[in-house]
C-alpha cells in the first residue's frame, strides 16, 4: 500500500494515498484495533447534514469565505449521500466523546472541499478540518446531534411504517377471526372461550401502544444541543448558530427539530437516547410475548395445541422429513432478546456522563441504531412473511373449547361456585361434555341447553340466560 504523510498536532502520520481522511483518524484507527464496527450510514448521513448546514451557516454569518464554504457544502452533503463511506474507518469502541469520528468527518470533507477546489489532500492553509470545517462546532455538540438527527430520521422513515403494518396486519386478522371461537388459556390452564378476533385485537393494541411510546420518546430526539459547543456555553460559535442550524436540519430532513431547552442536560446526559430505547426495548418485550403465543397456538401439528397455522417458508429440520418449523417468528424473538441486550448496553453507556460530558456517544449512537434497524425489519418481515399468512383450525379450535371445563364458569352464577366445580370434575373424570354433564345432573333442560352454552355469545361477556 502507498502511503502519503500529513500531520497533527502529536507529529506526523503515514495515511494511506487513496484515502480522503488525514492524520487523525490514521491514528484513532491505529489506537481503537477493537471490533471492526463502524458506524452505520444514518450515522454519517447526519455527520454530513450537520457539517454542511455548519458551512452554510457560517458563510451565512460572514465568518467563512464563501468558495470555500461552499466547497465545503457541497463535500459535506457528498458525505451525507453515502459517497464517501469507505472513508469512515474508525472503529465504534474509540474515545467517549466520539471526538475521533468527529474528526474522520473533518478529515474528509476537508479534502474533498479541496479537490472540488482544485487542489491537493491536505492543504490544511485553504481548508483546515478544524478552523474551517468545524468552525462553530465542537464534538461535544455535534455528535449528540447527529445521533439524535440519524435515530430520528431513522424512526420517522424507517420504524414507524413498519410498525404501522404490523398493527394493521393484526387488525385485519382480528376483524377475519372475529367469530372463530376458541378456548381460552391462562395459567397454560383451559379458561372460558375467546375468539381468535379478540386475541388478535389484543396484539394489535399492543404494537399500537408501542407505537405511541416511540412517538412520545421521538419529542426528545428532537431537542438538538448543536450551539453548545465544548461544555454548553457555546463558546466560539455565534450566538444564531445553534438556531440557524436546528432550521437547516430540519428543512433538510423534514423533521421538527429544535434548539435544547437545556444544552447542558442535552451533552451532559444522554437521557433522550435512553428514553427511546426503552420504548425500544418494550416494543421488543411485546414481540416476545405475541411470537411466543403464535408459537404455542401453531404448535403440532399432532402434539400441540395447532388451532393456527403459520406460513410455512422453508423445511424445518436436517434430518426429520417433512418437518415445518416457525422460523418467522422465532427470528422475531432472537431480534427482540438483541434489542433488550442493546438498551443494556445504552444504559451503562448513559450512566458514564461525568460532571459536563457524557462518556457513551459512540456505543450509545451504534446500538440505538442498530435496535431501531433491527426492530423495524423484524416488524415488517413479520407482518408480511407470517401474520398476513396466519389461517385458524376452526372446527379443531371450537371442539378443544367445547371440551373444556372452564365452560362450567358460564352456569355457575345460577348454581354455585362448589357445584359448578362438581361438574367441572365430572366431565374430566367421565370424558363428558359441559353439554352432557349439565343434563345429566338436571342443571339445564336438553332443550335450553344449546341456548346457554352458546360459545360465540359467551365471548361476548355478561351474564348467560339474560339479555
Amino acid at each position: 500500500m502507498s502511503y502519503r504523510i500529513e500531520s497533527d498536532t502529536l507529529g506526523e502520520m503515514k495515511v494511506p494515498a487513496d484515502a480522503l481522511y488525514g492524520a487523525q483518524t490514521a491514528r484513532a484507527v491505529d489506537n481503537f484495533p477493537i471490533s471492526g464496527l463502524t458506524f452505520q450510514r444514518p450515522f454519517i448521513r447526519a455527520l454530513g447534514l450537520i457539517k454542511h448546514a455548519a458551512a452554510e451557516t457560517n458563510t451565512e454569518l460572514g465568518l467563512l469565505d464563501k468558495k470555500i464554504g461552499e466547497a465545503i457544502s457541497k463535500a459535506a452533503l457528498e458525505v451525507a449521500d453515502g459517497l464517501h463511506d469507505r472513508h469512515f474507518v474508525v472503529d465504534v469502541f474509540q474515545t467517549g466523546s466520539g471526538t475521533s469520528t468527529n474528526m474522520n468527518a473533518n478529515e474528509v470533507i476537508a479534502n474533498r472541499a479541496l479537490e472540488i477546489l482544485g487542489l491537493s489532500r491536505g492543504d490544511k492553509k485553504t481548508v483546515h478540518p478544524n478552523d474551517h470545517v468545524n468552525m462553530g462546532q465542537s464534538t461535544n455538540d455535534v455528535i449528540p446531534t447527529a445521533i439524535n438527527v440519524s435515530a430520528a430520521e431513522q424512526i420517522v422513515k424507517k420504524l414507524i411504517p413498519a410498525l404501522e403494518l404490523l398493527e394493521n396486519e393484526l387488525a385485519k386478522k382480528a376483524s377475519e377471526f372475529s367469530e372463530y371461537v376458541k378456548s381460552g388459556r391462562t395459567h397454560f390452564q383451559d379458561a372460558v372461550p375467546v375468539t381468535f378476533g379478540q386475541e388478535f385485537s389484543g396484539y394489535a393494541t399492543m404494537v399500537k401502544k408501542s407505537r405511541r411510546r416511540i412517538l412520545n420518546a421521538l419529542e426528545s430526539l428532537y431537542e438538538l444541543p448543536i450551539g453548545g459547543t465544548a461544555v454548553g456555553t457555546g463558546l466560539n460559535a455565534h450566538p444564531k448558530f445553534g438556531e440557524l442550524m436546528v432550521q437547516k436540519l430540519s428543512r433538510l430532513t423534514g423533521l421538527n427539530f429544535r434548539v435544547a431547552e437545556n444544552r447542558f442536560e442535552a451533552m451532559g446526559t444522554r437521557d433522550c437516547c435512553l428514553e427511546a430505547s426503552a420504548a425500544l426495548r418494550s416494543t421488543a418485550v411485546s414481540l416476545l410475548k405475541i411470537c411466543n403465543d403464535l408459537r404455542i397456538l401453531s404448535s403440532g401439528p399432532n402434539t400441540g395445541i395447532g388451532e393456527i397455522e403459520l406460513p410455512a417458508v422453508q423445511p424445518g429440520s436436517s434430518i426429520m422429513p417433512g418437518k415445518v418449523n416457525p422460523v418467522i417468528v422465532e427470528s422475531a424473538m432472537l431480534a427482540a432478546a438483541q434489542i433488550i441486550g442493546y438498551d443494556r448496553a445504552i444504559e451503562e453507556a448513559c450512566r458514564i456522563g461525568e460532571l459536563e460530558l457524557n462518556m457513551g456517544f459512540p456505543l450509545i449512537a451504534y446500538d440505538l441504531l442498530q435496535s431501531i434497524e433491527i426492530l423495524a425489519n423484524t416488524c415488517e418481515n413479520l407482518a408480511l412473511k407470517c401474520i398476513r399468512g396466519i389461517t385458524v383450525n376452526v372446527e379443531k379450535a371450537r371442539r378443544i373449547a367445547e371440551s373444556s371445563p372452564a365452560l362450567v364458569t358460564v352456569v355457575a352464577p345460577k348454581i354455585g361456585y362448589d357445584k359448578a366445580a362438581r361438574i367441572a370434575k365430572k366431565m374430566l373424570s367421565e370424558n363428558k361434555t359441559i353439554k352432557q354433564a349439565l343434563v345429566e345432573e338436571g342443571v339445564v333442560k336438553p332443550d335450553e341447553v344449546d341456548k346457554l352454552i352458546d360459545l360465540l355469545k359467551i365471548t361476548k361477556g355478561g351474564i348467560m340466560g339474560k339479555e
